[in-house]
């Protein structure tokens, strides 16, 4: 998709703070971020949101979940971590290119919102 604002980061077209990449995701600082680690880790291929994926699409959403602990570990913040899938306007989701939010690095508490 060429006019998707997480696509343009992945192909370095906007600049973004990279903390990951590997051959199927990009993670990167979030710019408005609600803890001291808010990381926000995207497929490299454009999926819209979760509620569109697709059967095809599970071990690379697993993967998502597998980058986020390696970057939880490289953080040192395995003691408590959130991971977080916004699916829709009505959960907060306003890039429409699935991404996955690592939140940790203070107390998180519960319920989220």
């Amino acid at each position: 998709m060429t006019d998707c604002l997480f696509c343009k980061i992945i192909r370095g077209e906007i600049p973004a703070k990279k903390v990951h990449e590997d051959e199927h995701t990009f993670a990167f600082e979030d710019i408005s971020p609600q803890a001291p680690t808010h990381v926000l880790i995207v497929p490299k291929k454009h999926i819209r949101g979760l509620k569109e994926a697709v059967q095809e699409d599970a071990e690379l959403i697993g993967h998502l979940q597998l980058a986020a602990a390696k970057i939880g570990r490289q953080r040192g913040i395995e003691e408590g971590y959130r991971t977080v899938l916004n699916v829709g306007p009505k959960s907060g989701q306003s890039v429409f290119h699935l991404h996955l939010h690592l939140l940790g690095g203070r107390d998180l508490l519960w319920p989220p919102g």
